[in-house]
């Protein structure tokens, strides 16, 4: 479905990672592009320089409603909440809305499989790219990208048609889809993002839409220890394929594990996949986003031999348990990724021993009394920093009757927050950031707020 943008008026939203990719591309397609975003041009580190060259029209420190004179399309980067005036008044225009990910996914021509899900979509999205390139490099290029990090939609004209894409969808992007992957994957839908859905049923809807457009030649991958994504099953017009961790009843193919083995079963047969100990990530949350890889990647045909090689390929992912060093016998295990109070459950249930556990950033409107229940058995030691930091200390003290069991601390900064722990940890402790919250009360996303941490880490050796 391609457009012709020539010299269509578009104002993109938002001039992150998202929104410059946009811009760019449209630019590269005559549209005459405008790019508005709140931040003020000296906040926004290197600006002109990613878009030198780039005839792109520029209106920074806010949205003023008058740019929405003659516009044919607003694109929305992810971040932007569609309740802001600026949305509103372009809704209220019947100005069409639209995002990277729905250009992408309206002119690209080769299989993608989409994945999304609460958590785990992006070591999912890695895994199965993994596993895809193992089958099919060097002779067809594999594109892993999406709201990883990397937006694929300045490399649809180098994209072919026997090519495949692996792309991750955040529920952001997804509201405002109406074209559904060959091959959708989700991995589990819990609470998340309620700060910008504010509903338990907005965030569902916005996720299902990974299925809503699908055909009876599609795929949907669904994960049986999880009802928000299995109770879809019966829902989408596509062929189901299901992971878990018991062997599926016989209704829908899927994989499993036996023993110390990943299986599939077909439908009818069972075949062995690979050892346990070919994956090389830790935590019970990562054996579940191996086997949704393999999910989807059966599903896409690719040979069992190729799960085995991609899955063992990779070591470890930025931002996700990622091992930032070890001196004093103490680990320091960068987790920033974890925004929400169930990653970290799933973060400390992958470790073994006595945690000092980093928690804080901006609240998502989440729960956090499962967490403390899990502090309390597991008695960490806790120190809180950053925006939430107050709201977690009274959901803990809460937990505990106002009187805690366990230690728990609290500072302004990151910074504040890693002298502190390296002050209190002693030697077999881990010292986990997995903040549940998000990061923007401090950084400009996780990923910046991870390298923070390496780099303070560094700094105390």
């Amino acid at each position: 479905m391609k457009r012709n943008w020539q010299g269509k008026k578009v104002i993109v939203i938002g001039a992150a990672r998202q929104g410059l990719a946009a811009s760019r591309y449209l630019a590269k397609k005559s549209a005459q592009v405008l790019l508005t975003d709140s931040q003020s041009l000296s906040d926004l580190n290197d600006l002109k320089a990613q878009l030198s060259g780039i005839a792109i029209e520029l209106h920074l420190g806010g949205h003023p409603i008058e740019i929405l004179d003659g516009v044919d399309v607003v694109c929305i980067s992810g971040g932007v909440p569609l309740t802001i005036p600026f949305i509103k008044e372009a809704q209220a225009r019947s100005i069409p809305l639209t995002n990277d990910s729905q250009l992408f996914m309206e002119e690209v021509k080769a299989k993608v499989i989409g994945i999304t899900g609460s958590a785990g979509k992006t070591t999912t999205t890695v895994l199965t790219g993994a596993i895809a390139k193992a089958a099919l490099e060097p002779k067809v290029k594999v594109w892993v990208g999406g709201n990883i990090g990397f937006p694929l939609i300045e490399h649809l004209d180098e994209i072919q048609p026997d090519d495949w894409v692996v792309h991750e969808f955040s529920s952001f992007q997804l509201e405002q889809m109406t074209i559904s992957p060959h091959i959708a994957v989700i991995t589990n839908i819990t609470p998340n993002h309620l700060d910008r859905h504010k509903t338990m049923e907005a965030y569902m809807a916005a996720k299902t839409r990974i299925l809503d457009f699908q055909s009876t030649q599609d795929f949907a991958v669904l994960n049986r220890e999880d009802p928000g994504s299995y109770n879809l099953v019966e829902k989408t017009s596509a062929s189901s394929l299901t992971f878990g961790f018991n062997k599926p009843d016989g209704k829908h193919p899927g994989v499993y594990i036996e023993e110390d083995k990943f299986m599939l079963f077909d439908g009818r047969n069972e075949s062995v996949l690979f050892p346990i100990n070919t994956l090389r990530l830790p935590g019970r949350h990562n054996l579940a986003n191996a086997m949704a890889a393999c999910a989807a990647c059966t599903a896409g045909g690719f040979a069992i031999q190729a799960m085995s090689k991609g899955i063992g390929s990779v070591e470890g992912i930025p931002h996700r348990l990622e091992m930032v060093g070890e001196f004093k016998g103490i680990q320091w295990i960068n987790d920033s990724i974890a925004t929400a109070p169930e990653r970290v459950m799933a973060a400390m249930r992958a470790l073994v021993g006595p945690l000092v556990i980093l928690l804080g950033g901006r609240d998502k409107d989440l729960p956090w009394e499962d967490l403390a229940e899990m502090l309390h058995e597991r008695h960490s030691k806790v120190v809180l920093f950053g925006e939430a930091g107050s709201l977690i200390k009274r959901a803990l003290k809460k937990f505990e009757g106002n009187t805690p069991s366990y230690p728990i601390f609290q500072v302004n900064t990151l910074k504040e927050a890693v002298v502190k722990a390296d002050k209190i940890a002693e030697k077999g402790d881990k010292v986990l950031l997995s903040p549940g919250g998000t990061s923007y009360d401090a950084y400009r996303d996780f990923e910046e707020r991870g390298e923070h941490f390496r780099n303070l880490v560094k700094a105390l050796k």
